[in-house]
């Protein structure tokens, strides 16, 4: 099936009549399209311009395809809309847009639908405060949009009238008009939104010029971001108003195909954002920061106080979906483990945390508080019962009686080191989450400088006895509980590692994409833009820096002790590749450990 070709569009601003002269030329000659997408104000700037709109609205002239806008204001949008909205045509939910006349709809608030295969994300109006009815969104609004942001699955088109904040690059500003600024008619909020939505491209218009960026890594995602900025309909200085697109929808892309990078990626612009936040928090009061507004503002209402919410804050969104949240105490949003049980119930995000549901009967979920027992068959999460009772079956968590503690050689705040059971050589060390995460990658920066603070220290540690370090981790939905693996190796074989790395991948009929940083926090944050949680990973880190990975496909046959059997075979002891076949006696461990830590004490950084 042929990809859909689509056309964008900035600003109309009641130019209806050159705007379609403009898309008949294009789509008879490079056509045929199968939509327009429009953002910006759609409607006129001047009552001048009141009849044009009306011979459209009314049917005197035609929309040459099926045209679709968010920019719900300007002249006449209040009596068009209106009329719109009374149509008994375009009662109901109607995320695809309401009917304004033939092939012409208005996307109103904020929703998801899918248009020709792909899957489109909008934000209609512009952001206020009063609840107006038109030409403006709301937090309820935004609130819906980031429920989408919880939903599996890639969102192709994510539309805005606004440009985010933060999202020129400065090594671009060329590209852009003399005294253009990135702060002047920006919008966090769009910034927050794009940055958990992920989008493939984001189109906004209001800026009045074009502005094509350097597609830019995600966080948690494989897939990159392209955003579009377009200009108005006939704006004087002759800036591009109309782009064309044909996008293969992400719902039949392998993850291959989804993660493929241009030579000119960056990393996401909303990364950097976020830490100059984090550099100015101590200075605000709790409620005045920016970065919590991301961990999602849902009203607890009075309704809602049944949930423990007495002081009137809110519920935070990170917490309820998922049962953590990366700011742990220092957030500013209740973690309501009641919630967060009905969650876990099939109880809708919406109806938890507004008492109602936007998405009616379209919606997968129950409506009603449920009690304990009752579930959702179709919820793939499991119980907060079940996560605890694996917790106490793990190996791996200190709480667990399982946990083999005479092996644990430093604990640290979020992390814990401890000699590997069966260990491939002497001294392979884990580094291991406290709590029971199933990776390294998608945890919060401090969880992530501790990290690093470990590997620093053995790699100073193996230097001091001649050897270099390899690190790796498999990321895997059996794995529940990530174990990070530090394995030892003479300097002498290090220059070899990357080469029998990739001559085991060709075997297996694939091949690493490979980082090249001078840094290991630079490497791990570029690792972190190629991790997607729903898929199956592993990764090498190098002595030489460079680091190797490899999004497992679904089917694909991928051996579960990978790491260990390949450096297995670099130090010729292939007999050693299962560690259950080397398992040490309880005592023979616990001398094991108390030697490496008599050895590790000087550089251990809890000590």
């Amino acid at each position: 099936m042929a990809s859909p070709r689509i056309l964008l569009c900035g600003d109309v601003l009641g130019r209806l009549s050159q705007l379609f002269k403009r898309v008949s030329t294009v789509n008879k000659s490079a056509g045929p399209f199968d939509a327009l997408l429009c953002v910006g104000q759609f409607f006129p700037e001047s009552p001048d311009q009141l009849d044009e709109l009306a011979d459209y609205t009314e049917g005197r002239s035609k929309v040459p395809l099926p045209t679709y806008f968010i920019g719900d204001y300007g002249v006449g949008a209040f009596k068009v809309l209106s009329a719109a909205s009374r149509d008994p045509a375009n009662k109901g939910f109607k995320m695809d847009g309401l009917r304004v006349c033939e092939n012409l709809f208005w996307l109103k608030g904020s929703g998801k639908f899918t248009l020709h295969g792909l899957s489109v994300a909008y934000l209609s109006g512009r952001h206020s405060s009063d609840g107006q009815q038109f030409g403006m969104y709301t937090q309820d609004d935004v609130d819906a949009l980031r429920a989408i942001a919880e939903e599996p699955g890639v969102v192709d088109l994510f539309l805005t009238n606004e440009w985010p904040s933060g999202v020129t690059n400065e090594a671009a500003t060329s590209d852009l008009p003399l005294g253009f600024s990135d702060s002047f008619g920006s919008d966090s909020t769009v910034s927050e939104l794009v940055a958990e939505i992920k989008p493939r491209y984001h189109i906004a218009g209001t800026r009045g010029i074009f502005y094509a960026r350097e597609p830019y890594s995600n966080i948690d995602a494989v897939h990159v971001t392209r955003f579009l900025g377009l200009a108005s309909v006939g704006n004087k200085d002759k800036q591009k108003f109309i782009h064309a697109i044909s996008p293969t929808p992400a719902s039949v892309m392998s993850a291959v195909e989804l993660s493929m990078k241009s030579s000119n990626t960056t990393l996401s612009p909303y990364t950097y954002s976020e830490q100059t936040v984090h550099a100015k928090e101590a200075t605000k009061r709790p409620s005045d920061s920016v970065y919590d507004s991301q961990y999602w503002r849902y009203d607890v209402s009075q309704k809602r106080q049944r949930y423990g919410a007495g002081d009137g804050r809110q519920l935070c969104f990170k917490f309820v979906s998922s049962g953590s949240c990366p700011r742990g105490e220092k957030c500013n949003f209740q973690h309501d483990s009641n919630a967060r049980e009905q969650f876990l119930r099939g109880v809708c995000l919406d109806f938890i945390n507004k008492g109602k549901c936007e998405k009616g009967p379209d919606c997968n979920f129950k409506h009603s508080l449920q009690d304990e027992g009752e579930s959702n068959s179709h919820w793939k999460r499991g119980s907060e019962n079940a996560r605890t009772n694996r917790s106490k079956e793990c190996w791996f968590c200190i709480s667990s009686p399982n946990v083999e503690s005479h092996l644990i050689i430093s604990i640290g705040e979020h992390y814990y080191c401890a000699l590997a059971k069966g260990p491939l050589v002497e001294d392979h060390v884990l580094i291991i989450p406290i709590e029971h995460l199933p990776n390294t990658l998608s945890l919060p920066q401090e969880h992530e400088t501790e990290l690093l603070g470990f590997q620093n220290s053995l790699k100073r540690y193996y230097k001091n006895q001649g050897k270099s370090v390899v690190f790796f981790e498999r990321v895997s939905e059996r794995i529940t509980h990530a174990n990070h693996q530090a394995i030892p190796i003479p300097s002498s074989r290090a220059a070899a590692v990357q080469d029998i790395f990739n001559l085991a991948a060709e075997k297996l009929g694939f091949k690493f994409v490979a980082l090249k940083t001078n840094e290991n926090a630079d490497g791990r944050k570029l690792l972190r833009t190629q991790f997607n949680r729903e898929f199956n990973f592993f990764y090498v880190e190098l002595p030489n820096g460079t680091i190797l990975s490899h999004l497992v496909e679904e089917n694909e046959s991928f051996p579960a002790q990978f790491g260990r059997e390949v450096l297995a075979g670099l130090l010729k002891i292939a007999d050693r590749a299962n560690w259950r076949n080397h398992a040490d006696s309880k005592e023979e461990e616990t001398k094991m450990a108390e030697n490496f830590k008599s050895r590790f004490q000087e550089f251990d950084p809890n000590k």
